[in-house]
């Protein structure tokens, strides 16, 4: 059963204040992701995909279409509604350092959501125990919590990332190349990571990339992205 469905997605962008232009960032896109699913998708830089990802996650409002979340149409939804629903759906970016507060330790940061009380509240203790366990299970060493991020390495950061959005227990993620900003070594331990996460936790993925390759690792279905529009889509 799908869990994200997606019915003539559009995003259009307009310049000029006399004669305005479009442009058709996305283009009246369809497709499904079923639960526990990775989809792919890839196209060369400008062709809309990561657009396509923000909009899943109303990061950005689309122009018209319809994005279902298990049986929510989540345009609909009003910004308090959407705040509620946001724990469920979390991004990977590019750039792990930019995804972290560059003021706060590496504990902190992966704490956060809890002491934001997403998931209930819990002592500090508790707390201190969860983050060890996040922190043991992206595999980095317990002293790297008491660390900053520009002390760590680029893939040290997003194995942060990873840490802190499985904090929030979430059931979709849009992962937007998320190894783009990696020495290549670093890419493959990355991925391997997410797929093994991706089964250990249930996950249910948007996987977007330019590298065919990493796509044919990484999916179970690729659609394949040109111009704004899905042009076709591949079973893996």
């Amino acid at each position: 059963m799908p869990l994200i469905e997606v019915r003539d997605l559009k995003k259009y962008y307009s310049s000029g204040l006399i004669n305005k232009q479009y442009s058709r960032a996305v283009d009246g896109v369809s497709f499904h992701i079923n639960r526990g699913e990775t989809l792919g998708l890839v196209g060369e830089s400008g062709c809309g995909k990561t657009t396509v990802g923000r909009l899943l996650l109303r990061l950005v409002e689309p122009t018209s279409g319809r994005i279902t979340f298990d049986g929510t149409d989540i345009i609909g939804l009003k910004k308090g509604e959407m705040r509620k629903l946001r724990p469920r759906m979390q991004m990977i970016f590019q750039d792990p350092e930019s995804s972290l507060n560059p003021r706060m330790r590496i504990g902190e940061s992966i704490s956060e959501p809890f002491r934001l009380k997403l998931r209930g509240g819990m002592s500090r203790g508790e707390m201190k125990k969860r983050v060890l366990e996040l922190v043991d299970v992206v595999g980095l060493n317990p002293e790297h919590i008491n660390r900053f991020p520009h002390q760590l390495s680029g893939g040290q950061n997003q194995r942060v990332v990873l840490a802190r959005i499985l904090a929030i227990k979430p059931e979709f993620i849009v992962a937007d190349e998320p190894t783009a900003s990696l020495d290549v070594s670093v890419q493959a331990q990355i991925l391997r990571l997410m797929m093994d996460l991706k089964s250990e936790f249930g996950l249910t993925m948007l996987f977007i990339s330019h590298d065919m390759d990493v796509m044919r690792h990484m999916s179970d279905r690729i659609a394949v992205m040109e111009k704004g529009k899905i042009i076709s889509t591949i079973d893996n």
